[in-house]
């Protein structure tokens, strides 16, 4: 039998009249990261919006052009704000920052050597790429499976 909840969570619709804050100290840095990425991503968006109404003249006259992706740029932030709060998203980014400091991160050395082992095996592995497709090349030439190159026909 799967567990029922017993307090369900408000919706996404709800949760977007709200003013308050879920869980305010706990997963600061997760959600505030979240929220700095999806306003730089809205504020992208917007700007690309503006460029592309200033080439309308009827829009610049009117200075729609500003207007309209300012105020889909302002309720953009403001979705993104609540979302950040919305308890089920808000829980999640709390559980990711919990489970980040579980994490045991490599020293500085350890992350050199490895970044030299995946450099080294990659330029080995690029070689033996180059080997082996001169080796067929050679060998498709040999027995004219390919046609020889322009230059070299006569000779």
């Amino acid at each position: 039998m799967a567990k029922e909840k017993t307090a369900s969570s408000p919706s996404l619709l709800s949760e977007m009249v709200q003013t308050g804050r879920f869980k305010r100290n706990q997963g600061r840095i997760a959600r505030q990261a979240t929220l700095i990425a999806i306003w730089v991503l809205i504020a992208i968006a917007a700007y690309q919006l503006y460029q592309w109404l200033g080439s309308y003249a009827d829009l610049t006259s009117m200075k729609l052009h500003w207007v309209i992706p300012g105020a889909l740029g302002a309720i953009g932030f403001w979705i993104a704000y609540r979302l950040i709060n919305w308890p089920t998203f808000a829980n999640f980014l709390i559980n990711v920052e919990a489970e980040m400091t579980k994490v045991t991160w490599p020293s500085k050395a350890e992350l050199w050597r490895s970044v030299i082992v995946v450099i080294s095996l990659i330029f080995i592995l690029a070689v033996l790429l180059f080997a082996f497709d001169l080796a067929w090349i050679t060998l498709f030439k040999t027995i004219r499976l390919i046609p020889p190159d322009p230059g070299t026909v006569g000779t």
